[in-house]
């Protein structure tokens, strides 16, 4: 197998891991807490789940970023960025980059302390929130994959 192959399936499985991390929380784990009676339930089931899929979300949206760029930097398709053509990459970079902005600053240094002081003043609100937030994540992140998967394949 030669490096690009490598870098390559690398890429997709760290993206599917990651992106699928995010359906999950978006799809069951958030409806499951709306579902819970009192504020300490939706927070203790919420950080159940937050704190055992943080670490693995942080290390996968790094090993997506870093065989995105090699396979950028190897096929040399810098100047993709320049083409409509392929909105699908600058798609990626973006999607890839709020993650990184999220899951490496905001939440550790900004949303963790924000979300706790709303969930407090009002509990159903903080997480109607964050699931509309997680709904836009997830629906930009799979239009992306699908424009991925028909641009890489003509």
């Amino acid at each position: 197998m030669d490096d690009l192959t490598l870098a390559r399936a690398i890429h997709v499985v760290s993206v599917a891991f990651w992106i699928g991390g995010v359906y999950m929380v978006t799809m069951v784990v958030l409806p499951m807490v709306h579902q819970q009676n009192t504020p300490e339930d939706k927070i203790r089931v919420f950080e159940g789940v937050e704190k055992r899929f943080s670490l693995q979300a942080r290390a996968l949206v790094l090993l997506a970023g870093l065989s995105g760029f090699y396979m950028v930097h190897k096929l040399d398709a810098w100047d993709r960025y320049m083409s409509v053509e392929f909105w699908w990459m600058h798609a990626m970079t973006v999607i890839w980059a709020l993650f990184t902005l999220a899951l490496f600053v905001l939440e550790p240094f900004v949303l963790h302390k924000w979300f706790h002081k709303r969930v407090n003043e009002n509990a159903d609100t903080a997480f109607r929130l964050v699931s509309r937030v997680h709904i836009i994540a997830l629906t930009l992140s799979i239009i992306t994959i699908i424009g991925a998967i028909y641009g890489a394949h003509g």
